[in-house]
């Protein structure tokens, strides 16, 4: 086998180990929604991190058997790869509207690659370094700011995530390119930060893309992260790095036109998921309304032959029969009754019998004395 097919080959496993991380994070944030970034208990998404480490190690294999213009477009293939191993593995297909985001996104990453040329081997300096470092965590931690804030918007939280992870992962590969061309000329201890920046990047990559899964989908996400990624890469190479487009002006324009198609497909994932979500919101709304509505039903009315039923004669009943669709049947007022446990009261005798009322003295109340017996002796 030639280099050029074993990089081939190599690409090809790349995005597949990519594709199955992807789906097994997206699996992980669905069973384990309380968990946002890392749920580190779970068997299953250190699964996923090591898929990705495969990726990543078959694809720096890959760049050294073959270009970097084939390697690189080869690796936008992750996209493609997902849809249909979802599909087979856990039962997720993806509409028409995905697939035609993935394709466009697909395409316009893999034209816009092909069309970075390379500029020889560079490395950026100290100041680079912190500059490049310190821009890049101001804006990873923005977009998880703005993240936080869209939290009631699954899909532009998503998004959001997934912009950082690629701008994360996108700028660990450019200091690891740094740190391959330093240690060209020999391992240094000056290169130990730049290490320290590879790691914190590269963690920082991994739990934002785990976090961009939940509640948004794979294709939405996996898309956004795949573009975002060597995208931000490639405009570090050519901004700080020497690297331009093939073909001068041509190429340019050409590379404009491939990065708007790419764009063209994210957006159609997005509203593609956003519509998703709506549609998913909506049904369980009428659902809720349909189990109420039923609840309310079972519920009886008056006058529908549950209320009080009068205890008049027959006749009156075939009349109540007739117009009881017309009437209302209301109940008597409920006479209050003695309970068994409080005492009748004893009846009142009459004022004056075996008993006279006299004035009240220094403003005493009525006192009832019982009246002498005049047939009675009184002895001394």
């Amino acid at each position: 086998m030639s280099a050029l097919a074993l990089s081939v080959v190599l690409c090809l496993v790349s995005a597949v180990a990519y594709a199955g991380g992807a789906i097994v994070q997206e699996q992980v944030a669905v069973s384990s929604p309380d968990r946002q970034y890392a749920p580190l208990r779970r068997p299953s998404w250190w699964a996923a991190v090591a898929l990705n480490g495969l990726g990543g190690l078959l694809h720096v294999v890959a760049l050294a058997y073959g270009p970097l213009s084939l390697v690189q477009p080869l690796g936008a293939l992750t996209i493609v790869f997902a849809l249909p191993m979802a599909a087979v593995f856990v039962g997720r297909r993806a509409g028409a509207t995905a697939w035609r985001g993935a394709i466009m996104a697909t395409v316009g990453l893999a034209g816009l690659l092909s069309l970075v040329g390379s500029a020889g081997s560079h490395s950026l300096t100290t100041p680079q370094r912190w500059g490049v470092a310190l821009v890049t965590g101001a804006v990873v931690v923005a977009l998880m700011v703005a993240g936080r804030a869209a939290h009631r918007h699954p899909a532009a939280r998503s998004m959001l995530l997934a912009t950082a992870s690629g701008i994360a992962f996108g700028m660990s590969s450019v200091f690891t390119k740094t740190v391959a061309v330093d240690w060209t000329g020999g391992v240094s201890a000056g290169d130990l930060p730049s290490l320290a920046v590879i790691g914190v990047l590269a963690t920082a990559g991994m739990l934002l893309s785990q976090a961009s899964y939940r509640g948004a989908g794979l294709a939405a996400p996996l898309a956004t992260l795949t573009v975002v990624n060597p995208v931000v890469a490639a405009a570090v190479g050519i901004t700080m790095f020497g690297e331009t487009f093939r073909y001068g002006t041509a190429g340019t324009a050409l590379a404009l036109g491939c990065g708007v198609v790419a764009a063209g497909g994210l957006i159609l994932l997005t509203t593609e998921r956003i519509a998703r979500t709506a549609a998913e919101a909506e049904a369980e709304a009428e659902a809720g309304a349909e189990a109420e509505a039923e609840t309310e039903s079972r519920v009886p009315t008056p006058g529908s032959g549950a209320g009080p039923r009068s205890e008049s004669g027959s006749g009156s009943r075939s009349g109540s029969r007739s117009g009881s669709a017309g009437r209302v049947l209301v109940p008597a007022p409920a006479v209050p009754r003695p309970s068994a446990a409080e005492p009748e009261p004893a009846p009142e005798e009459p004022a004056g019998a075996g008993a006279v009322p006299l004035c009240p003295f220094y403003a005493g109340p009525y006192v009832l004395f019982p009246a002498p017996d005049r047939r009675e002796r009184v002895r001394s």
